[in-house]
């Protein structure tokens, strides 16, 4: 009998971000299955991460369980968000999420928008650990 590989997660988190959505889903008013994450054309850069609580996952999502969080992602979106971290920062100014893609190739000025080409194969077979 041949082992099972451990599947590759399209998406991590941080600790601050895991806990963070911990936080939130708990003072949620009615249950949620997870948060959905995404991408969507406009801003000034071409494309901006969405994120929304999600009641069920959706034929064809691709499910993320980490660090006891459970992310939804949008299929139209994995290529884009293959090996992105999400992260939850504080500043004196303000405190969010973000996204450390490395898909990104660009970004606006006011951080609301960014540029996001699709994995090619070769970077999907390095993260799914096959060779080129």
């Amino acid at each position: 009998m041949g082992s099972v590989k451990s599947r590759f997660k399209v998406m991590t988190l941080t600790d601050a971000a895991a806990e963070r959505v911990r936080e939130i889903m708990a003072q949620a008013e009615t249950p949620v299955a997870g948060l959905r994450v995404g991408v969507k054309n406009g801003g000034c850069a071409g494309m901006s991460y969405t994120m929304e609580w999600a009641q069920k996952a959706e034929p064809f999502d691709e499910i993320v369980e980490d660090k006891g969080v459970t992310v939804l992602i949008d299929p139209k979106a994995v290529l884009f968000l293959l090996g992105t971290q999400m992260d939850f920062e504080t500043s004196k100014l303000s405190s969010g999420f973000i996204f450390k893609n490395p898909n990104e190739t660009s970004a606006c000025g006011c951080g609301e928008s960014v540029a996001i080409e699709p994995a090619k194969p070769e970077d999907m077979e390095r993260a799914l650990g096959q060779s080129a």
